[in-house]
């Protein structure tokens, strides 16, 4: 079922560059575009928690959750920012090429901290996608 949630994610992030290279034309400010939508995906994600009863979890969330929940927004606060602010300057198909270095990065730090395996075929899709981004990026 991963799978499936992988691949709406994936379609949902295509259609999230193309939006937003359409919201930052002009002289509209990258920060500003990603305050908007920042509030809009705040309502949506809550709207959900809600919905679903699952806000009462919230107590049962430990330190290190909150830690690490905390580091993972902030990480993702800035990952925005900079993604908007290329997309608003560069074209849609470099910036979300670049952006899928991302993958390449996770695979190694799910080594470090995880100690997930690094395999032959893991190996050669990081390699792939690296390359695929360089040709992307320098055309």
């Amino acid at each position: 079922m991963w799978f499936y949630y992988a691949l709406l994610s994936a379609l949902f992030a295509a259609f999230t560059a193309v939006f937003a290279k359409m919201g930052v034309s002009g002289n509209i400010n990258s920060n500003l575009a990603t305050g908007i939508r920042t509030i809009i995906i705040l309502v949506l994600v809550w709207s959900i928690v809600f919905i679903n009863g699952e806000a009462k979890q919230i107590s049962s969330l430990s330190k290190t959750n909150i830690i690490f929940l905390v580091l993972s927004g902030i990480a993702t606060g800035l990952s925005w920012l900079f993604y908007f602010k290329a997309l608003q300057i560069g074209k849609v198909s470099q910036v979300a090429a670049v952006d899928k270095l991302s993958v390449a990065i996770a695979i190694i730090l799910s080594v470090l901290f995880f100690k997930e395996s690094l395999t032959l075929k893991t190996v050669i899709g990081a390699v792939l996608i690296i390359s695929g981004t360089i040709l992307f990026a320098f055309k």
